[in-house]
């Protein structure tokens, strides 16, 4: 009972300090603005940005772009997850269950087969794993912080990308188009691909932080996952040591985004989407100092 007390007493302690801050004043948020599209112009790329505090009042947020669609790159995976969790949720299948690793996978154009490259992808420890049974638990967990690519196609053929996107529309991030796995040669150079705008990731990690994406405990499972990312060189690269980060990162040629919730005093959500930089160091740090440009205006 001690104990319980505590935590209470906690939480009330969390939620009165919240409540104490004051709001970052409309002057801030378009000095903010004005830094990030300087950056951004400076850097001859184009910007997308979504910052809100999960607290925010009213007006309380920077928008840059919101609804411009962009290559989703890996953040896709972030809606492959949330399915993954809305079916066991369901009780159409277990985390635990095991699938066999297979690396052929049919072009969403013609139905031809393909195959993913070990050398391109960050992640080559599921490879090692092909004609064996992995769980959907670890090609999840895999895909999320490694952004193992075979194990989100195997995830993606497990779990439909029709129903992947319907979760999606229902959770209002119709912004966020997933029409296939990643690698499908044939239905990119049609303009088959993954999109995205700022605001339907902004919208997916709001969903998680607040328990709502699934259930509470299904999204607070995932953001626990989305903290183990190895991927760090975007949002937290901006932010003073020992601030949590729950996030995904997103690359391929001249693309760069990351999107997720940082857990600072006061938390937010912060959606980063860079398209025309041909180094992604460079773009790393762009990112970085997006991320920080927002965190000091909080």
């Amino acid at each position: 009972m001690r104990h319980r007390l505590a935590s209470l007493t906690f939480v009330l302690a969390a939620l009165a300090a919240a409540a104490a801050q004051q709001p970052v004043s409309p002057a801030a948020i378009a000095g903010a603005r004005a830094d990030i599209e300087r950056l951004a112009a400076a850097a001859n790329a184009e910007v997308s940005v979504v910052w809100r505090p999960l607290d925010a009042r009213p007006g309380e947020e920077l928008l840059i772009g919101p609804t411009v669609r962009y290559h989703a790159a890996s953040t896709m995976k972030v809606p492959v997850m949330i399915e993954l969790f809305a079916q066991a949720q369901a009780g159409r299948l277990k985390l635990d269950d095991e699938v066999l690793v297979t690396n052929s996978f049919h072009s969403i154009v013609d139905g031809s087969p393909y195959e993913l490259s070990a050398s391109e992808d960050s992640d080559g420890e599921t490879y090692k794993a092909i004609g064996q049974k992995l769980s959907l638990r670890a090609l999840c967990e895999t895909m999320i912080t490694a952004s193992g690519n075979l194990a989100a196609n195997v995830l993606v053929e497990r779990l439909g990308a029709k129903n992947i996107q319907a979760t999606t529309d229902r959770l209002g991030a119709s912004g966020m188009q997933v029409l296939r796995g990643v690698e499908d040669q044939k239905a990119f150079d049609k303009g088959l691909n993954n999109t995205t705008d700022a605001a339907a990731l902004a919208t997916l990690f709001e969903k998680l932080a607040r328990g709502q994406a699934v259930s509470r405990a299904a999204s607070a499972e995932m953001i626990a996952i989305l903290k183990r990312q190895k991927h760090n060189e975007g949002i937290p690269s901006g932010l003073p040591a020992g601030i949590d980060v729950a996030h995904k990162t997103g690359e391929i040629t001249r693309i760069h985004h990351d999107a997720g919730v940082v857990y600072a005093k006061r938390p937010y959500v912060l959606v980063v989407l860079v398209r025309g930089i041909d180094d992604q160091a460079a773009s790393g740090r762009l990112i970085a100092e997006i991320s920080r440009i927002v965190y000091s205006v909080q």
